[in-house]
């Protein structure tokens, strides 16, 4: 996977310690990222939090919503939402990129 490579150094998939954190059936609270909302700001892609179900903007976001919810909570397990073709799950503790859960 090309995106592992570019994110991580390799190719190969790398464990991840923080499976159990992941809420099953967790749903996304949101299909957009209201704190841009609230500003009038917009994004280039949401992340959805696998364990609580909040929707924050993408780190290439000038707000980054996403990473500051990370930031406060811990929560490591984050998946696009809304990207066509995107079923990965990225661990933001060990920076690891998973294929899917």
């Amino acid at each position: 996977m090309v995106l592992r490579r570019a994110w991580t150094g390799t190719w190969r998939p790398s464990p991840c310690s923080h499976l159990d954190e992941a809420t099953p059936g967790v749903q996304p609270q949101s299909q957009v990222c209201r704190e841009c909302l609230e500003l009038g700001d917009t994004w280039p892609a949401l992340r959805w939090c696998l364990t609580c179900g909040y929707v924050g903007c993408c780190d290439k976001a000038k707000n980054r919503h996403a990473a500051g919810h990370f930031e406060a909570t811990g929560h490591p397990l984050w998946r696009p939402l809304h990207e066509r073709g995107m079923d990965w799950v990225w661990c933001r503790v060990d920076q690891v990129l998973l294929d899917s859960l």
